[in-house]
């Protein structure tokens, strides 16, 4: 199984080799990676590489096979492009690409600092928000350009896991 996968301006080709139960072998690029992948719960996977654990979060976005996958440190806007994926976006080609992104905190923390207000413009990259989890500070970057909408947290707030915390609208023009 193929896939294209779009991470900002990088388009990779991802390939699934085998599955072996919860042992992944992939290929990204042509270059192997032999993963350990296991669901935590909906949405939430946990990958071991190397004998290194990543937890990622993958949150559906407006958009034919858009996610914003969260890990611990940082948030991406990513796209799937697969055979399904291109036959809907051709489906779809003339309309608007207007929607928004939704930045969530992808474990429990607390808001250190929120770097934006609403209304004002951000620029993709930017950072929107800080939380301290786990004694590490991350920070939350806009993912594309646009206008924060809404800002649904406090600096010192507690924040669940997915728990929205910014919400940013962009267009293309």
């Amino acid at each position: 199984m193929s896939y294209e996968v779009k991470l900002k301006d990088r388009i990779a080709r991802v390939e699934l080799l085998s599955r072996q139960g919860d042992q992944l072998l992939v290929a990204v690029d042509g270059k192997e990676y032999a993963l350990d992948f296991a669901p935590l719960n909906k949405g939430s996977y946990s990958i071991i590489h190397n004998n290194k654990s990543y937890n990622v979060e993958l949150i559906p976005v407006n958009g034919v096979k858009k996610y914003n996958v969260n890990t611990f440190k940082n948030t991406y806007e990513v796209e799937i492009i697969d055979a399904e994926a291109k036959y809907l976006a051709n489906r779809l080609k003339g309309q608007e690409d207007e929607g928004e992104s939704i930045i969530t905190a992808p474990i429990p923390g607390k808001v250190v600092k929120v770097l934006v207000e609403q209304g004002e413009e951000v620029e993709a990259g930017q950072t929107v928000v800080i939380i301290a989890a786990m004694k590490m500070e991350s920070e939350f970057k806009a993912a594309r350009s646009g206008v924060v909408s809404e800002i649904k947290v406090k600096e010192g707030q507690s924040v669940e896991a997915r728990q929205e915390m910014v919400v940013i609208e962009y267009s293309t023009d």
